[in-house]
């Protein structure tokens, strides 16, 4: 079972942040503004994997993505990996989920714009 991070270690910051900055400029961000709120089994990474498999939120969705980061500083090659699809009838995995306080600087933006929100909350999942 993935082990999930609320904290990026030191070591894998730059590949990361590259990671992050590449993922913003693509077409998968739909021009919305990620930012990483968690990292999953960050001791692979830091064993010499050039997998990082990362939790983002941005706009109004949280997304579990994995890239394969390789090069240096100066220059990174970023790319997608190609993760299998869940076998039928396999549900997603709860632990994957955004780590606790994720939205709670979401909740408090759209309290403020409207009267009130409902939050729908379906077997762990949002």
């Amino acid at each position: 079972m993935p082990q999930v991070s609320e904290t990026i270690p030191d070591a894998l910051q730059p590949r990361v942040q590259a990671a992050v900055a590449w993922f913003n400029r693509s077409a998968a961000s739909a021009e919305d503004e990620f930012k990483v709120t968690g990292i999953l089994d960050a001791d692979e990474a830091l064993s010499g994997s050039d997998e990082l498999r990362l939790i983002m939120c941005g706009g109004d969705r949280c997304e579990q993505r994995s890239f394969r980061v390789t090069g240096t500083v100066d220059s990174w090659q970023i790319e997608f990996t190609d993760t299998a699809p869940l076998a039928q009838g396999e549900k997603p995995q709860a632990e994957l989920d955004p780590p606790p306080g994720v939205r709670g600087s979401w909740l408090d933006q759209k309290l403020s714009q409207h009267a009130f929100v409902v939050l729908l909350f379906y077997r762990g999942f949002w």
